[in-house]
């Protein structure tokens, strides 16, 4: 097909505004399908896996394809929800524009805010279509108002050519046709539609269209204006691309057909029968099946064989992939998701997708001995095909932890463990990653000594424990002379010491930032060993901390939240009742950043309270900063709780 004839897009919007209704109605209308699904039902094409036929709402996005008078489109469904908003972000990648679609009962939400400040950020154009309009009592009005105030005065409907703020918005965009405007001359149809479509492509205008998806309405109208005003793959914005030889020099490309290969891979996902699939988008040249292309990023050449154009769940093979398609190949051993494609020769490197860091944590315990065998190899594929999603082995806890973008994100893999790889866990809060350190030094001595009758057991050391600043770990120091300790036995001493350390002295966390000074000690020639030295170390190293003012560490994170203005009070308040310290503001396109910084401990509900402070209208980022001393209140509480849970071991 020419390349000119091809419409990519993806319909963006907030959960349950109608996008897969839409989606549905679209490729009905253009007699892609048969029937019309329903979500209702679990029949609609884009929504087809068992979690997303369960809960009635789209979780992955999905790829459909069809033809409206001689025009292709490959449309991208895209979740709503913001736990899924990975999804989002790398399928924009593949896209040249976007249809985002609003509820008519609710106007403007969360998720319309982010997927418009996602198009701003790429600089897509975009249509509006403002969905539901068969519902009763339904201001149009209102919502077109919510619409300007809330995304762009630069919202206009376009089912008029006699409206004058339509008509001078286009002439404001095209010199030669304001100079008409203003000498008062009549505009034609003809030229207010050329005009427009190139105020569009510069994003100077954003078309509103109106309908109902589900009962068929406006659906037309829609068709006829993504055939006109959104650009072919020829037309799209530019794409951000440098040169493999130093990725940090820009270097431009041309979207040709006849060009060198230029292609990027933006998702991959597992396919119970081919395995994985590898989706793709192809901005110039061309792909053919069973042949071999060039990994730029991974400087390698890789054959494939087959390249399929996906219809929701089915897979449609193709000969080729040209200009401006969205396809998949499986089974590449080679090439993951953000890979740049091209030519030996003649390449350019596309920036990675760089994808939000998981906002919220939760433990996970294997069921049974058969889960346990399996876990390890079902999480490193859902982490493969959703890069949000991280599954991690804490050294100190022990235990395994899974982070993504919310509670509905780990919900749902927690639940593809269990569907897709029969594994099934116990999901529960993650223990802290507390420590132990000194704040004075401590001279102690630490002696084993046990007769039984025969050999007996002994070891008697001296040491010295300094605190050291934070972060600098642990130091063992070997002060002894003139033979106190013989040689043999002094990695015995550290052995214990360093054992001790890691066990902890005052709530079984282990011992940080101190250096251990060995300096006297005593042995027997018959009855001293290994072990009696270690025990002795070990005891030794206790005892120092205990006397040393021991402290509790905690993890400190730098949590950076992005509200609108409107809440910078609840938000600062709500950081303050966490035992955060705010260290500044900043301005975020139209919304604040509050830079703070707020112990791990207290963040474990932070996703779902500020979802509740704000409305779902705010969103944050958190990462580890250091290791700050406990307040005694909260420590105290730790120890108390470590003590009693050790009685109870005991007992």
């Amino acid at each position: 097909m020419d390349v000119k004839n091809k419409r990519n897009f993806i319909l963006l919007g907030h959960a349950q505004s109608g996008k897969t209704t839409l989606a549905e109605s679209i490729l009905y209308f253009c007699k892609a399908t048969t029937r019309k699904g329903t979500i209702a039902d679990g029949t609609t094409v884009s929504d087809y896996s068992a979690d997303e036929i369960e809960r009635k709402s789209s979780i992955s996005a999905s790829l459909l394809n069809a033809e409206f008078q001689g025009t292709r489109l490959q449309m991208c469904d895209a979740p709503g929800y913001a736990d899924f908003f990975g999804e989002v972000i790398a399928s924009i990648r593949a896209v040249d524009a976007a249809v985002v679609v609003l509820d008519a009962t609710s106007g403007v939400e969360v998720g319309t805010e982010r997927a418009w400040q996602l198009l701003e950020e790429e600089g897509l154009p975009c249509i509006i279509f403002i969905n539901k309009l068969d519902k009763a009592d339904i201001d149009a009005k209102k919502v077109l108002v919510d619409v300007q105030s809330m995304l762009s005065k630069k919202a206009l409907p376009i089912d008029t050519w006699d409206s004058p703020e339509l008509i001078e918005a286009i002439a404001e965009s095209d010199d030669k046709l304001l100079e008409q405007y203003l000498e008062g001359a009549k505009l034609s149809p003809e030229e207010l539609k050329v005009s427009l479509k190139q105020a569009v492509l510069k994003r100077r205008i954003f078309p509103v269209l109106s309908g109902a998806a589900l009962s068929d309405k406006g659906i037309v109208e829609l068709l006829l204006a993504i055939q006109e005003y959104l650009p072919n793959p020829l037309e799209r914005p530019k794409v951000e691309s440098f040169d493999p030889a130093n990725p940090e020099t820009p270097k431009e490309f041309t979207f040709e057909e006849d060009g060198p290969l230029a292609a990027f891979v933006f998702k991959s996902i597992s396919d119970p029968y081919v395995g994985q699939l590898t989706l793709l988008r192809v901005f110039s040249g061309s792909l053919t099946a069973n042949t071999s292309f060039y990994n730029i990023t991974k400087q390698a050449k890789e054959r494939f064989g087959t390249i399929y154009m996906l219809q929701g769940k089915e897979q449609r093979p193709i000969e080729s992939a040209s200009c401006g398609d969205i396809v998949a190949i499986a089974k590449l051993k080679e090439t993951n998701t953000s890979d740049s494609l091209g030519d030996e020769k003649n390449s350019v490197l596309f920036p990675p997708i760089v994808f939000p860091e998981p906002a919220i944590s939760a433990s996970v315990k294997p069921k049974s001995r058969a889960d346990e065998d399996k876990i390890s190899g079902a999480l490193a594929k859902l982490a493969a095909e959703d890069p949000t999603f991280k599954a991690t082995h804490d050294q100190q806890t022990k235990e395994l932890i899974i982070s993504g973008l919310g509670d509905l994100h780990l919900s749902v893999m927690v639940e593809r463990m269990k569907k897709r790889f029969n594994v099934e866990v116990e999901v529960g809060t993650p223990k802290v990653s507390y420590k132990e350190t000194i704040t004075k030094n401590a001279k102690v001595q630490g002696k084993f000594k046990r007769q039984s009758g025969g050999r007996g057991q002994y070891g008697d050391v001296w040491i010295e424990v300094e605190p050291l600043q934070r972060g600098k770990g642990f130091e063992f120091v070997d002060k002894i002379f003139g033979g106190a300790i013989p040689r043999n036995y002094i990695p015995a001493v550290e052995k214990g010491v360093r054992q001790a350390c890691s066990e902890g002295a005052v709530a079984g966390y282990p011992i940080v930032d101190v250096r251990v000074t060995l300096y006297d000690g005593s042995y027997h020639e018959v009855d001293s060993s290994d072990i009696a030295f270690q025990i002795a170390g070990a005891m030794a190293l206790r005892k120092a901390v205990l006397e040393g003012a021991p402290v509790l560490l905690e993890p400190i994170m730098d949590v950076d939240v992005i509200i609108p203005e409107e809440f910078l009070g609840a938000i600062s308040g709500d950081i303050n009742s966490r035992r955060g310290r705010i260290m500044g503001m900043d301005i975020k396109g139209k919304q604040q950043m509050v830079k703070a910084q707020i112990p791990l401990a207290e963040m474990f509900t932070y996703a779902n309270d500020l979802r509740s402070l704000t409305g779902g209208r705010g969103s944050y980022t958190m990462r580890f900063s250091r290791y700050e001393e406990v307040p005694h209140k909260v420590a105290s509480t730790i120890i108390s709780r470590y003590q009693a849970t050790k009685k109870q071991e005991e007992e």
